[in-house]
C-alpha cells in the first residue's frame, strides 16, 4: 500500500510539473531569419512536421513565416519550436502563440504590459531571446530592464506580450 502511495504521488508530481512548464497552444506563427532560399524554408517546415505535436504547417516564402497548427489538446513548450528551427539551422526572428487564456496563468508565462485578456483564446508574442531578433531584444532589455526575470535570460521563463 505505501508504494502504490508513494507512486501515486510521483506520478502527481510529474503531471503537475509537465503541465506548467507546457502550455495548449492552438497554433504558433514564426517568422523565422537567415533564410536565403526554399531549400532553406524546406529545411524549417520538415523539423516542424516531424514533431507530434503539429497538425500542419503552412509556409509564406515572402515573410519567412511558419503558420503551425497544432493538434487539439496538445501541450507544448515555446522552447519546442525554437530547438526546431536551430535545428535546421536557423533563427527565430518572431514567435507568436495563440492559446487558451487559461495556460498562460501559470509563473512560467510573465506578461510584460498591462493588457487584461478578456477572451478565451489569447495571442501573445514572446520576448525573450533567442524569440526575437537581437536588435529586438536589445531594445527590449533597454525597456524592460526594470524586469529581473528579463535580464535573468532564464530559459524556463517565457516574457510574453498579451497582442489581442
Amino acid at each position: 500500500m505505501k508504494k502504490s502511495y508513494q507512486y501515486l504521488t510521483l506520478l502527481a508530481f510529474v503531471v503537475f510539473n509537465f503541465s506548467n512548464t507546457n502550455a495548449q497552444i492552438s497554433k504558433a506563427e514564426i517568422r523565422a531569419t537567415g533564410l536565403t532560399c526554399s531549400m532553406c524554408s524546406n529545411a524549417i517546415n520538415k523539423q516542424l512536421k516531424a514533431l507530434p505535436e503539429v497538425a500542419n504547417v503552412e509556409t509564406d516564402l515572402n515573410t519567412n513565416t511558419f503558420t503551425v497548427t497544432l493538434n487539439e489538446n496538445t501541450t507544448i513548450s515555446p522552447t519546442t519550436f525554437k530547438k526546431s528551427v536551430e535545428k535546421a539551422g536557423f533563427f527565430i526572428g518572431s514567435l507568436v502563440l495563440t492559446s487558451k487564456n487559461s495556460s498562460i496563468k501559470n509563473e512560467k508565462y510573465i506578461v510584460v504590459d498591462a493588457k487584461t485578456i478578456d477572451s478565451e483564446e489569447v495571442t501573445f508574442q514572446v520576448l525573450d531571446k533567442g524569440y526575437v531578433t537581437d536588435k529586438e531584444y536589445k531594445k527590449l532589455s533597454k525597456s524592460l530592464k526594470k524586469l529581473e526575470t528579463y535580464l535573468a535570460n532564464n530559459e524556463d521563463d517565457f516574457h510574453i506580450k498579451i497582442l489581442n
